[in-house]
């Protein structure tokens, strides 16, 4: 991972220029970066639209078919959760203390997750080395799905523009049950974690017990309280799918969609481009003017803002985009976007059949 390059020199005019404005920005106004009243605002919404309903389902014992329901909105906030609180904090955007983001960030666990292995796997790995086969694990082929013109194809990806969203589906089911564990193992045998021995055996006993208590929480309490322990998996499958739908669909319209590219290394291991300029050739906006979507997905239609200012908070992102994108243009810099969250997404599926086909399928058209 470590022997990629990216290049320097004159290919770094084009950051300093974009960052130099975006900075004058913030500062004519006189505007912190980190969150403000309205993404305050909105993680009470958030929250709220997770807990209380859950609350309700364990206090009043609604009835079954009720219940689905406040167990699907319970699957719209977590998805929303991760899109704009915890995804803020982990970058360190959400404020400009330490502390708080650390906390904040915490709200990972809330799907399932945990902060070590999340701020490795997006942190360090998607957002420096973004849609290069064999490091950015969002490209990475699952087997039964194939993200990258570089990864092996099978028969079986033919299919997978329509299959996928079944496994986009159990997505964050399977990220609670054994891809934390995957990612620990791999992730220290990597060194990746960092720390002494002691540290990465008290980091694993953390991941445990964040494992535990989640899904005591799920299927312990619901049965304390009388809930019939089949309603209670019932619901939480139902809550995850829609979370895993969600979430999945939304990352991978900024970068597995038919304009963004999948550059390698050359065998020194250098790149074509800055690591600047890489971000914007693999990142791809949309429907930035749907600002009831901006406001759900936490600005990550704003995909390229983002990767190239990750401390910034989300809610300033439709300010800046103006000043990244003629700074793109001044130097003539790739600034990909699409109007519509169904331009998109059809551009998404598209790309899905295309990296589906076999070789003899082109050459037949």
């Amino acid at each position: 991972m470590t022997d990629v390059k990216f290049k320097t020199g004159e290919e770094l005019r084009f950051f300093q220029t974009v960052r130099s404005r975006v900075d004058a920005y913030f500062q004519e106004h006189k505007l912190s970066k980190n969150a403000n009243a309205g993404m305050i605002l909105k993680t009470v919404i958030l929250l709220s639209a997770y807990l209380l309903p859950f609350i309700a389902i364990l206090v009043f014992q609604i009835p079954f078919v009720y219940a689905l329901l406040l167990w699907l909105l319970m699957g719209w906030a977590q998805a929303g959760i991760g899109m704009s609180i915890m995804h803020d904090a982990c970058h360190g955007a959400y404020s400009s203390k330490e502390l708080a983001n650390k906390i904040i960030s915490f709200t990972v666990n809330m799907i399932g997750g945990t902060t070590a292995n999340w701020k490795v796997q997006h942190n360090m790995l998607h957002h420096t080395f973004t849609n290069i086969s064999g490091i950015d694990e969002d490209i990475e082929t699952k087997v039964v799905l194939r993200f990258s013109p570089h990864a092996p194809h099978y028969q079986m990806h033919k299919g997978q523009w329509w299959y996928a969203f079944f496994f986009y589906g159990i997505s964050t089911i399977y990220w609670a049950l054994v891809k934390d564990f995957k990612q620990y193992i791999n992730y220290r045998k990597r060194g990746l974690h960092k720390g002494e021995p002691a540290q990465m055996n008290w980091l694993f006993v953390r991941l445990v017990a964040v494992k535990l208590l989640y899904f005591f929480m799920f299927f312990g309490l619901p049965v304390i309280v009388g809930v019939p322990f089949w309603q209670a998996l019932l619901g939480f499958v139902v809550m995850h799918a829609a979370c895993g739908v969600i979430l999945s669909i939304v990352f991978q319209l900024a970068h597995t969609v038919e304009e963004t590219v999948y550059p390698l290394p050359d065998d020194t291991g250098s790149m074509e481009d800055s690591w600047a300029v890489h971000q914007m050739r693999t990142t791809m906006n949309f429907a930035t003017k749907n600002k009831w979507l901006s406001w759900y997905v936490g600005g990550l239609n704003f995909q390229v803002e983002h990767h190239l200012f990750t401390r910034i908070c989300h809610v300033h992102y439709p300010a800046i985009a103006p000043i990244v994108k003629q700074t793109a243009r001044e130097f003539g810099v790739p600034y990909l976007e699409k109007r519509t969250f169904g331009s998109a997404f059809n551009s998404h599926i598209r790309l899905l059949k295309r990296l589906g086909r076999t070789p003899l399928d082109e050459i037949m058209g």
